[in-house]
């Protein structure tokens, strides 16, 4: 829709300010003129009084009362607009401009503003509007002649004068202005709808063009930015941004080209390994089988037979760790059955329980009863956990905590089983951190830098995840987490007990 333009929006909301500032000038205008044009009637209407007032007064001091009606009929001949006469105080027209009415009672409106004492006022008469206007007659010297000594007021000279033609003039000037504002907000509209087409609306299309080309991945786009408003820097801010895009693009390029390559000799070199370790396996097998025999031939306290199992132990880790190369190359693919997670957990912490390096562990579990099934390869999985909470063991040198918590939880709108491994041990650098999942970065001094990228490997073939959270001198936490197959209940009663 129209109004889902922004451009739309700014001239509708300027046409609606424009109107109603311009409106409201307007209106102040024209009450200021409607004043202005009552106000030079009623002075007008007041002079026109005062001059009849004088001609009576002079027309009565020489005792000749009969010019005055003459001259109340010659000023309402020669001026339309006015209708002039004389009342007694009680309400009685004695003279008027119009010589029929004599005799007959003054309007109500008229007597009312003579005995109310004012000067003025505004009502309707019929379908016209009047300004009428009263001024008494005070009797003096000059009047005595006709009308003796005994009365202080002798008449009251009222004046109708008409305000059709006042009216009139304000509603011209009101037509007038009228036309005018609308004149004047139509070409202002105008304006604002070409210089907002002209100057915003046109450039900010062209920039969706050129953006849509960007997104299609047409990084030579470039826009005229030649203007120096604000129009004019985001185009230069656009250009760059692109500039920038095509840099970062080539730069990507090329590192993925150097990862290609290394992935590539990493490849070449993990099967060159992997038949290596083939080859050592064997030999490995016979050399420790010979050992173990001469072993026997030294008595107990022969310091040989302690060369000997020295020479075992190496033996031992060089089979590990060409197990482990074996498996990172060609991992096994998972037998999957329905398995209880909380005994996979005992059954793995009761054999580390016997390792020489857990006896001065304090270990607690704090284990969710009645969880969901997963379904999982139960000897990969335990590896997994065996790998973990040994590691986390052997952070703990001097002793410490050892918390395994399972329970339910939902991300990203799928369900696990959560498995959390966490220690009191001194934490992980950060920097170290970064690469705990890459092969053969190791800390240890005997360890192969395979076991928690073969963890993450066994995890990945389940659909699970393996997350760790540390900071130095505050422990590490790591994360299992494995999918809940659908129409699983889980149940989120704790059970805490300790080891």
């Amino acid at each position: 829709m129209i109004v889902n333009s922004l451009i739309s929006r700014v001239i509708i909301l300027s046409i609606m300010l424009l109107s109603t500032g311009i409106g409201i000038f307007s209106l102040f205008h024209i009450h200021r003129e409607e004043a202005h044009l009552v106000d030079v009637t009623r002075e007008s209407a007041r002079l026109l009084l005062s001059t009849v007032e004088k001609s009576i007064y002079t027309s009565m001091s020489i005792g000749n009362s009969e010019d005055v009606q003459a001259i109340l009929e010659q000023v309402g001949q020669s001026n339309v607009f006015a209708h002039l006469r004389i009342f007694h105080p009680d309400g009685i027209i004695l003279k008027s401009s119009h010589p029929e009415e004599i005799g007959t009672r003054v309007n109500s409106n008229d007597l009312e503003l003579f005995k109310e004492e004012k000067e003025f006022a505004v009502f309707q008469v019929g379908d016209e509007g009047v300004l009428g206007m009263v001024k008494p007659i005070e009797s003096d010297q000059r009047c005595f002649f006709c009308h003796g000594e005994g009365r202080k007021v002798i008449g009251v000279l009222n004046l109708n004068f008409s305000l059709n033609e006042t009216m009139h003039r304000i509603q011209e000037t009101s037509q007038y202005f009228l036309l005018s504002t609308i004149a004047i907000i139509a070409l202002l509209s105008l304006g604002i709808t070409y210089i907002l087409i002209r100057f915003v609306k046109r450039p900010i299309r062209m920039m969706v063009q050129k953006m849509s080309r960007v997104e299609a991945g047409d990084l030579t786009v470039r826009m005229d930015a030649d203007s120096r408003d604000e129009i004019g820097v985001l185009m230069r801010s656009f250009n760059s941004m692109v500039q920038n895009l095509g840099k970062a693009r080539g730069e990507l390029e090329q590192y993925h080209y150097r990862q290609m390559e290394r992935a590539d000799r990493l490849a070449s070199v993990g099967e060159m390994a992997s038949g290596i370790a083939h080859e050592i396996r064997n030999p490995l097998a016979g050399i420790s089988g010979a050992i173990t025999v001469l072993s026997d031939d030294f008595s107990e306290d022969d310091s040989r037979r302690q060369i000997v199992q020295e020479v075992l132990e190496q033996i031992k880790r060089l089979d590990k760790t060409v197990n482990d190369l074996l498996y990172f190359g060609r991992p096994g693919k998972p037998e999957l059955a329905y398995a209880d997670i909380n005994n996979l957990v005992k059954t793995t912490l009761f054999f580390i329980s016997q390792h020489p390096e857990a006896k001065n562990i304090h270990r607690i579990k704090e284990l969710t009863r009645d969880l969901p099934a997963v379904w999982i390869d139960e000897k990969q999985i335990q590896q997994v956990l065996f790998n973990v909470i040994l590691n986390a063991i052997q952070a703990m040198k001097e002793g410490g905590t050892l918390i395994i918590e399972t329970d339910a939880t939902e991300q990203a709108g799928k369900s696990y089983v959560r498995v959390r491994v966490i220690d009191t041990g001194p934490g992980i650098p950060a920097e170290e951190l970064e690469r705990i999942f890459v092969p053969f970065h190791t800390t240890k001094t005997q360890g192969t830098g395979l076991g928690l990228p073969i963890c993450r490997q066994l995890l990945e073939q389940h659909g699970g995840e393996i997350e760790i959270e540390s900071r130095s001198d505050d422990g590490t936490t790591v994360t299992i987490l494995l999918p809940i197959s659908l129409g699983e209940q889980k149940d989120m009663t704790r059970e805490v007990q300790g080891a």
